[in-house]
């Protein structure tokens, strides 16, 4: 079977003096905003020639179906089926999810406090059953705990629909809001929340008060942004006492307080918005903390506040900035102060009594993990939780007692068909960047790997909005390790693995630094014995998408393959795109080309889909998600067309769309292992390894 050949159909545009020629632009359905809401009203063409690249993705991974069930087998044979997570304790119970045996989507329920037979409010494999898709959004339970706020996605374009259920009959009650975010805060007597609305571009951008028995129509609006490049959301603060208003952009924070017993009451800002100031804030009686970059704090200070003047005038220094060690988030108690921080890409947790001011820390041994804070529901506790595990350690989670230092081992992954952590060995090297930077990166393989230099290896990475990668345990990728691979994460710059300089490092002008990273990483990775050039199969997704695209673009020799889930690879026609729903917000991560000619040239200096050339290509997949309200289907489109077109050898180039889902792929737990395994079937035909058995 050939490749399907997409029309090309010219389209023109100058900006700045440069004139683009886009012969795939007719892939994007102008009517997307209305294919979000129903898929089945893509246009005709458009669909004949997503379904001819399915067609075709499905007859050139056909030879690897048999190794794809068997992945599937072995992957959902190390999920424990009926697994289910640590209570939460919250007043007289304890709230909890669980699976069922088969079961592809959660359960949500309680127990009493102290234990007992699980009540089951929400049964979501029941729930799923009258749509091809069902994603769980948000869920909360009253105050009074008789309630239960919940949503639901059920077309993948992330428009989730908010209802309330009654926990004594079940039955969710008349009050339904459509296209939310799917969020709430409750009031504290029960009896409304607060909502984000999404408008028609997808956007984030108002804030309601519902009250319970009346319709959405007759919702008080309670606060709009008016930057559309900016998104909203709502949370409760520390103590339960107010919704937290948020809003911000990539460089830029601002939060606004309303008290959950007074809800006719306006919102309170905190601090107006200064641009590159960002800011969150937590609360504790009448003082605030405050998380923050503000006075060039780089990788983040904490601030105190009166609440009754919390403008910056008033911020004092409690934990001060030093470069280096980046603050990620604080979780505030009755009497302590909690920081996760990170430096040279390794978490730990700080402990502050805040009656002595004395500090304690929590971490590990190992050479790479990863360490989060687990929210709770209870602020007056001395009890804090914490996730561990490592790329070789299945995850735990402990309950740490802050007043007593003891740990309490609540729950351990558990591998149902066996692991053995001592099989499998995690180390780090340092990679150098052509302008002297150092890269972490993370490594897991078999203890008995040879390093002589002809393994294959798959390298992940992402780089991008701060976001870091942490080096923790994935039970799917030893199914590729145990095959003869080594996995390994590049922490480069774009994310804040290395602190919040890291991240700035690789955005806006300094983005190709991001792509550097990556490409010497794999370099490093060949130097050190793990690989040789051609046999590193590149993967990343969304944003890391586009990395996949611009490696396979600028060093195409390193890799036998590159597996693109939901690639961003059309920067600079998204990017002048000011309706599609992430395109404001993006800006200030990439710079906006309609307004600034040297945004225009830089992107267009690295986008992906602008800089395919006439060179050989290694094996590509590409998979996308027809109602992505991120990264839209027509992205990977053009780009495997252009590549088709372009490309003087090597290939493969494959694209397969997902016609019933959104950005995260299949909903529910099993059905997403189908996709994980057509990406690992793929990585492992590219190097010769599909006939290879655990």
């Amino acid at each position: 079977m050939k490749p399907p050949i997409a029309p090309r159909r010219p389209s023109r545009r100058t900006l700045h003096g440069v004139t683009l020629v886009d012969d795939y632009a007719w892939l994007k359905d102008e009517k997307w905003q209305e294919v979000l809401r129903d898929p089945s009203l893509l246009d005709p063409d458009i669909r004949a020639y997503v379904e001819a690249e399915n067609a075709y993705a499905e007859q050139r991974l056909g030879p690897t179906q048999v190794l794809q069930k068997t992945l599937v087998a072995e992957m959902r044979g190390r999920i424990k089926e009926d697994d289910s997570g640590v209570p939460t304790p919250d007043g007289p119970f304890a709230y909890l999810w669980k699976f069922r045996e088969g079961g592809q989507h959660q359960q949500i329920g309680r127990t009493p406090r102290d234990g007992g037979a699980m009540q089951t409010i929400l049964d979501g494999d029941a729930l799923a059953k009258a749509s091809d898709y069902f994603k769980f959004g948000g869920t909360r339970h009253s105050p009074d705990h008789r309630l239960e706020a919940w949503s639901a996605d059920l077309r993948g374009s992330e428009y989730f629909t908010l209802r309330v259920r009654r926990w004594d009959t079940g039955e969710d009650l008349p009050d339904r809001l459509d296209e939310t975010s799917g969020s709430v805060v409750w009031g504290h007597d029960s009896s409304f929340f607060f909502y984000v609305k999404v408008d028609a571009n997808h956007r984030p951008l108002k804030v309601y008060r519902h009250r319970l028995g009346t319709t959405q129509t007759e919702d008080v609006l309670v606060y709009e942004e008016e930057d559309v490049g900016w998104f909203t959301r709502i949370g409760e603060s520390a103590s339960g006492r107010f919704c937290i208003i948020s809003g911000g952009d990539h460089d830029t924070t601002e939060q606004r307080l309303v008290d959950l017993s007074l809800p006719d009451a306006p919102p309170r800002l905190i601090a107006p918005r200064e641009k590159g100031v960002r800011y969150s804030v937590a609360d504790r009686g009448e003082e605030l903390f405050i998380l923050t970059n503000e006075g060039g704090a780089i990788d983040f200070k904490i601030v105190t506040a009166p609440l009754a003047a919390p403008d910056r005038t008033q911020w004092r220094e409690l934990v001060p900035h030093r470069p280096g060690t980046y603050i990620l988030g604080i979780d505030l108690f009755a009497g302590h102060l909690v920081r996760l921080e990170r430096a040279n890409a390794l978490p730990s947790i700080v402990i502050r009594d805040l009656a002595t001011q004395a500090e304690h820390t929590i971490a590990f041994d190992e050479t790479a993990y990863s360490l989060d804070m687990v929210g709770g529901f209870e602020f007056d506790t001395t009890v804090m939780r914490f996730a561990y595990s490592s790329m070789t350690t299945p995850s735990e989670i402990y309950d740490y007692d802050m007043a007593t230092r003891q740990r309490t081992l609540r729950k351990r992954q558990e591998i149902p068909s066996g692991h053995d952590p001592a099989a499998y060995v995690t180390t780090r090297i340092l990679a150098r960047a052509p302008d002297g930077a150092e890269v972490p990166v993370s490594i897991l393989h078999r203890r008995d790997l040879v390093r002589d230099g002809r393994e294959p290896l798959l390298l992940y990475g992402y780089g991008s909005y701060g976001m870091a990668m942490p080096a923790s345990f994935s039970a799917n990728r030893l199914s590729l390790v145990d095959r003869g691979f080594v996995y390994a994460i590049a922490h480069i710059r774009g994310g804040a693995d290395k602190g919040w300089s890291w991240y700035l490092d690789g955005k806006r002008e300094k983005k190709t630094n991001t792509f550097d990273d990556f490409v010497a990483a794999g370099r490093a990775l060949i130097d050190a014995g793990y690989t040789a050039a051609g046999r590193i199969v590149g993967h990343g997704g969304s944003a890391g998408g586009m990395l996949m695209g611009a490696v396979a673009n600028r060093a195409p020799h390193l890799f036998a393959g590159i597996i693109a889930e939901v690639p961003f690879v059309d920067v600079l026609a998204t990017m002048l795109d000011d309706k599609l729903p992430l395109t404001p917000p993006e800006w200030p991560e990439w710079g906006n080309p309609i307004t600034d000619a040297d945004a225009f040239r830089y992107i267009r200096s690295y986008s992906p889909y602008d800089n395919v050339t006439a060179q050989a290509y290694p094996a590509i997949l590409a998979m996308a998600g027809l109602t992505d309200p991120r990264v839209t289907y027509w992205e990977p489109a053009k780009w495997v067309a252009r590549l088709r077109a372009t490309m003087t050898g090597g290939g493969p180039v494959i694209l397969r769309t997902n016609m019933g889902a959104g950005h995260g792929g299949s909903s529910g737990r099993f059905s997403r292992l189908d996709e994980v395994a057509i990406g690992y079937a793929f990585a492992l035909d590219t190097v010769g390894l599909a006939g290879a058995t655990s």
